[in-house]
């Protein structure tokens, strides 16, 4: 089967569904997740597309629909998590040198984690450091260079990659030439890799 490209933004609360299952989805269907972070709110603000803001009805439900289907995935997220994350970039830049360096995964996982199921925002201490130190990173070296203007640049031309490739949200799955949206497209994504193999 080819790989998937899995774009996501820490700080998209749908995506953390997505984040806890991926691994496990990937051993049993045999496929490669190659993952994208990129900066979902510059997208939205562009497009005048913030879902949640100002809109405390659909919130309530977004919180309720995660904490049911994270149920069903054997997830026990403490909702609702701190929304939205002040320091979504900065998280986004972290797991950018993530991919370069091949930690991105263990780190996305080790932040939603915390996040989600201990209230630590993404994105801010103690989350980062405590995540970088739980998958063997060096705290100090990586802040710093997830800060530099090299990194903000890496994850501004991926998010210019991920807007010309018409995604508009987190997480969206590019299999193949289409694209996917949400974590509920999941299996949608698996079966056009498959059917164009």
């Amino acid at each position: 089967m080819p790989a998937i490209d899995f774009w996501y933004s820490i700080g998209s609360t749908y995506s953390y569904l997505t984040v806890m299952r991926l691994p496990g989805v990937a051993k049993s269907e045999g496929v490669e997740f190659r993952w994208r972070p990129f900066n979902v709110r510059h997208i939205m603000v562009e497009q005048n597309n913030v879902p949640f803001k100002d809109k405390p009805v659909k919130t309530a439900y977004m919180w309720r629909d995660i904490e049911r289907r994270a149920e069903t995935y054997g997830l026990r997220p403490a909702v609702p998590a701190p929304y939205p994350l002040p320091g979504l970039v900065l998280a986004n830049q972290v797991a950018t040198l993530g991919a370069e360096e091949g930690w991105v995964e263990p780190y996305t996982r080790a932040t939603y984690r915390r996040w989600f199921e201990r209230g630590q925002p993404a994105g801010e201490e103690p989350n980062l450091s405590d995540s970088l130190s739980e998958i063997g990173q060096d705290p100090a070296r990586v802040l710093a260079s997830a800060r530099s203007d090299r990194i903000a640049d890496a994850l501004a031309r991926e998010t210019e990659a991920a807007k010309a490739l018409g995604i508009f949200g987190s997480p969206t799955f590019a299999a193949a030439g289409e694209l996917f949206w949400g974590d509920d497209r999941l299996d949608d994504a698996l079966a056009w890799a498959r059917r164009s193999m």
